[in-house]
């Protein structure tokens, strides 16, 4: 029986946040796959990312992109050179291009949105993590300084060219079909999961010594762009001080554009003894965070969907997020909604999740419910299904 040889390319590190947990994802449903009908590779760029593959039973290979590889992408899309010939001189001169053409794939899987997925003549399912440059086009690291047209190129080869199109919902589908028109057949919903990291029940040794926690907190783990709207929430935390002297925040995530403006709004608000900024925060110590948490909140702007809830519902930490996009339908009735752009309606759900024990209880309930409906298992199922479509 001829096997079908399956091809992953990590274009991704680990601290790649929401990207790295989705390729981690793909790459152990990759490793996962039934032996006796495929064959699989792994090529990857960073050094990093050998921990990660190494426990693993599949055929690596490293494979490092050089700048002759990144001139000629550079060159052939300001010159507007077309897709075809494009292609061409990356088969011919491009060695990053030519070590995954000659594995020869039946199917190359790209989940970091890679412009690999259309620039190398390969047969490619690629992925689109969302569209808020276009639906969110207000906030300028999704849409200025020619970001907007970027994706915009990127996404239209990416669903002109690839086999097929993961995306995470069914709202990234609609939105993908709205928005370039394609054969709805191309489209394949993949939801997230949780990272395997989240299911440590083990708390780390200097976990203590690392963080001085309060005792009770609510918790938004994200990195500081300005479209997380960390801002709603530290006016929703001014508001909810005035009745709840004792609340408090704690923040984990990287400094991106929106992080001097969070600081001086906790300046200018009195807040500095109420919100607590931990910065980057490792994996190894993120379960225990979620566990210690009274609850977390997520008051994004932007889907459709996002990883931390599914990491609430495993730890059993009660949760409210924004009633956007895709968000209401991936945490069913496990979570508290509200209105992002309110910081009184954001205000509203956290005085409810600090003072309701009851209420905290049953979410925690719902959400270890629901976690079994995002567990590997069952994207490791509906990937194999999708990569059976394909062929």
């Amino acid at each position: 029986m001829h096997k079908q040889k399956i091809g992953l390319y990590l274009g991704t590190e680990p601290n790649g946040g929401g990207t790295f947990q989705y390729n981690q994802a793909v790459l152990e449903a990759i490793a996962w796959l039934p032996r006796e009908h495929y064959e699989t590779v792994v090529a990857y760029s960073s050094k990093t990312m050998l921990p990660y593959l190494d426990p693993l039973s599949v055929k690596i290979v490293y494979n490092p992109r050089p700048l002759i590889s990144r001139l000629i992408s550079f060159a052939c899309r300001k010159l507007r050179i077309p897709l075809p010939i494009w292609r061409s001189i990356h088969s011919v001169i491009d060695p990053f291009a030519r070590r995954l053409i000659n594995e020869s794939c039946d199917l190359w899987i790209f989940p970091s949105q890679d412009i690999f997925a259309y620039t190398i003549d390969v047969p490619s399912l690629g992925t689109i993590h969302d569209l808020m440059h276009r639906y969110e086009k207000q906030f300028e690291e999704l849409s200025a300084n020619g970001e907007y047209e970027a994706r915009e190129f990127h996404y239209r080869k990416m669903v002109g060219n690839a086999r097929g199109v993961l995306v995470d919902s069914n709202v990234g589908k609609q939105q993908v079909l709205e928005s370039y028109g394609i054969d709805e057949s191309k489209i394949h919903v993949l939801p997230y999961i949780a990272p395997s990291y989240i299911y440590s029940n083990q708390m780390p040794k200097d976990f203590d010594q690392k963080y001085t926690l309060p005792s009770k907190f609510i918790f938004y783990p994200a990195q500081f762009w300005t479209h997380k709207n960390h801002i709603g929430l530290i006016r929703a935390a001014s508001i909810i001080k005035v009745d709840n002297p004792d609340f408090k925040l704690v923040f984990v995530g990287a400094m991106k554009n929106g992080y001097a403006l969070a600081l001086d709004l906790v300046d200018e608000l009195e807040l500095s003894s109420s919100i607590q900024f931990l910065g980057y925060v490792p994996d190894e110590d993120m379960p225990e965070l979620y566990r210690r948490a009274r609850a977390i909140v997520m008051p994004t702007f932007c889907g459709p969907t996002n990883i931390p809830p599914l990491e609430a519902f495993v730890t059993g930490c009660p949760l409210a997020v924004s009633r956007v996009y895709a968000m209401p339908e991936q945490v069913g009735d496990a979570a508290l909604l509200f209105d992002p752009r309110s910081s009184t309606d954001i205000a509203r759900v956290l005085v409810e999740l600090w003072n309701d024990n009851q209420l905290c209880e049953e979410l925690s309930k719902k959400g270890k419910a629901r976690a079994d409906l995002f567990n590997p298992k069952v994207f490791n199922t509906d990937l194999l299904k999708i990569i059976q479509n394909i062929q």
